[in-house]
C-alpha cells in the first residue's frame, strides 16, 4: 500500500469518525444527558445547604456544546488511528474484502478498548466516586484498556501462527481461550473499585451505563460502516460505465 492510499484512507477515516461522532452524539444527548442531569440532581440534594460551588460553565452548555465538540473531535481523532491500523490490517487478518475489514476491525476495537475495560471499570455518573481517587480510578482504567489491547493484538498473532498446524478455525478458539483466561486472571487480580454510595439509586446506575455503552456502539458501529463503504470505493472502484448516449465505434 503505497503512501497516497495510506493518505487518502486516512482522510476517509477521519471522515467516517466525524459522522460516526455525529451519530453518538445524538445517542449521547438523548439517552446520556438525562442521566447526568438525574445525578447531578441526586448529589445537589444530599450536598449541605451551605456548600455552593461557584459553577464556571453552565451545565445548559455543558450538555450541549461542550458535548458536541468533545464527541466530534474524539470521533476524527479516533477515525484517523483507526485508519492507520486498517492500513496495517488490511490483508494480514484473513481474506477479507475492505468492508469486511472494516467492520472486523471496528467491533475488535470495541471490545478490545472499551467493553473489556468496562466490565472491570464501568463508568460512573457524577455524584459516585471519590474526587481523591479520581487519578487512581483513571490509571487503573487506562492500565485495563492497554492490557485488552496488547493482549488482542497477542492472540491474532497466535492464531495465525497456529493456523498452519491446528487449522484456521481451533487456532482461534485457542487464541480466543487464551485471551479470556488472561482477561480473566486481570479482572480477579486487579484492584475492585466501588465507590457508589449506598442510597444511590440503582435504576439510574444502570441507565446511565447502558446510554455510555450505547454511545460506544453507536460510534463503533458507525464507524465501521461508513468507513468500510469509503474504503471500498477507493480501493475497489468500480469501472466508469458509458452512457446511454454514447457510440462506441467498432474497428475496422
Amino acid at each position: 500500500m503505497n503512501s497516497a492510499t495510506v493518505r487518502n484512507l486516512l482522510v476517509r477515516g477521519m471522515l467516517a469518525g466525524l459522522g460516526a461522532g455525529v451519530l453518538a452524539l445524538i445517542v449521547a444527548y438523548f439517552l446520556g444527558e438525562p442521566n447526568v442531569d438525574s445525578a447531578i440532581g441526586f448529589e445537589e440534594s444530599h450536598a449541605p445547604a451551605h456548600e455552593h460551588e461557584v459553577e464556571l460553565v453552565s451545565r445548559s452548555l455543558q450538555s450541549t456544546a461542550g458535548l458536541a465538540t468533545g464527541v466530534l473531535i474524539y470521533g476524527v481523532a479516533f477515525g484517523g488511528i483507526a485508519a492507520l491500523a486498517y492500513c496495517f490490517a488490511l490483508g494480514r487478518v484473513g481474506r477479507f474484502g475492505p468492508r469486511a475489514t472494516a467492520l472486523l476491525l471496528s467491533g475488535a476495537a470495541l471490545l478490545a478498548v472499551y467493553v473489556v475495560p468496562f466490565l472491570k471499570y464501568p463508568a460512573n455518573p457524577p455524584s459516585v466516586g471519590d474526587p481523591d481517587t479520581i487519578g487512581k480510578r483513571t490509571t487503573l482504567y487506562f492500565l485495563m484498556m492497554v492490557l485488552s489491547v496488547l493482549l488482542a493484538v497477542a492472540a491474532v498473532i497466535v492464531g495465525k501462527r497456529l493456523a498452519p498446524k491446528l487449522g484456521n478455525w481451533h487456532a482461534t478458539v485457542v487464541a480466543v481461550l487464551g485471551f479470556v483466561l488472561v482477561i480473566g486472571l486481570a479482572y480477579e487480580f486487579l484492584p475492585v473499585v466501588n465507590e457508589v454510595p449506598g442510597d444511590f439509586p440503582a435504576t439510574l446506575l444502570w441507565r446511565f451505563r447502558l446510554s455510555a455503552l450505547a454511545m460506544q456502539i453507536t460510534l463503533w458501529a458507525g464507524f465501521g460502516l461508513v468507513f468500510g463503504e469509503l474504503a471500498e470505493r477507493l480501493l475497489h472502484p468500480k469501472p466508469a460505465t458509458l452512457s446511454a448516449g454514447t457510440a462506441v465505434a467498432a474497428p475496422h
